[in-house]
């Protein structure tokens, strides 16, 4: 049995797509057919209904999902022990939010570089919504965000919270401690409507009962910051990501009476019964990141 043909049917029952499959695999749609057409005529089978376009396995497909999980498992296992390992050059595609990518994740990419010289990364950076629709589309091996994904196949790993900070302009920001009151009166920025960051913010005020004068979306981190230094607001960031900044003139972290709370991270991705690379991923990252 060709456990290429074996692993292909794992991703498109996982995926429940056969598009999904073929982009996690680095296959035509056509050659993914190909595949499951073969792995279903050795087999005596169908594994999967094509009688309309919605996704279906067949009973025997349901069935032998199972053992497919098990083969790849197996496989992985034997080239472990055997001594093959991971050695073949992999791509891994990476997801992110900004405020990961202006904190850890560029280090932590340089060190997993010389740690795992094969590796080869493909990076994306993007909200949290679009990380968590890519991770369970199949798109995205592994996703830094401020919320978990879910569905069948998807774990999640919490990661070190982020500290949030009140970022001003060091010329025009000049008080020893802001109140929330004084906070209010000005132009604040933070992170996309409906974001942990943006929820918290109001919800601070909403306990206050303070009407803050504005609030402004923005899911840039460098917009943000570009803006705080023009003068315009006050933005709340990770205060790690201000820190990796410092190198920017006139950003300030402002003393506040009231604490923002910390930005969750987390990391989700989809299990993959062939390889160890995504474990071994996140393995770093979770090292790296009680630095």
């Amino acid at each position: 049995m060709n456990l290429r043909f074996v692993e292909a049917f794992y991703w498109v029952a996982s995926l429940r797509s056969m598009t999904r499959a073929a982009e996690k695999l680095f296959l035509t749609q056509s050659a993914m057919s190909s595949r499951i057409s073969a792995l279903e005529e050795e087999l005596g089978v169908l594994l999967i209904d094509r009688r309309d376009k919605q996704f279906r396995l067949t009973i025997a497909g349901a069935r032998f999902l199972s053992y497919a999980q098990q083969l790849l498992e197996l496989q992985r296992e034997i080239k472990t022990e055997m001594g093959a390992g991971e050695q073949v050059a992999m791509s891994i595609r990476i997801g992110a939010i900004e405020s990961v990518l202006h904190s850890w994740l560029i280090p932590w990419i340089e060190q997993l570089r010389v740690d795992h010289p094969s590796l080869a990364l493909e990076l994306t950076v993007e909200t949290t919504p679009i990380l968590i629709d890519q991770v369970t589309r199949g798109t995205l091996d592994l996703a830094f965000a401020a919320l978990p994904a879910s569905g069948e196949g998807i774990r999640n790993r919490v990661l070190r919270p982020m500290e949030m900070a009140f970022i001003g302009n060091s010329r025009l920001h000049r008080k020893r401690v802001y109140t929330l009151q004084a906070l209010a009166g000005m132009e604040l920025m933070t992170f996309q409507r409906g974001s942990q960051p943006h929820h918290t913010l109001i919800d601070l005020f909403r306990q206050a009962r303070i009407a803050p004068l504005r609030v402004h979306s923005i899911s840039s981190i460098s917009a943000m910051v570009q803006l705080v230094q023009g003068g315009f607001g006050i933005a709340t960031l990770p205060r790690l990501a201000v820190e990796r900044l410092k190198s920017l003139s006139d950003l300030k972290t402002l003393r506040a009476d009231v604490q923002l709370q910390p930005l969750p991270i987390h990391a989700s991705y989809r299990v993959d019964p062939s390889s160890q690379v995504l474990e071994t991923v996140l393995a770093s990252a979770m090292r790296f990141d009680t630095r």
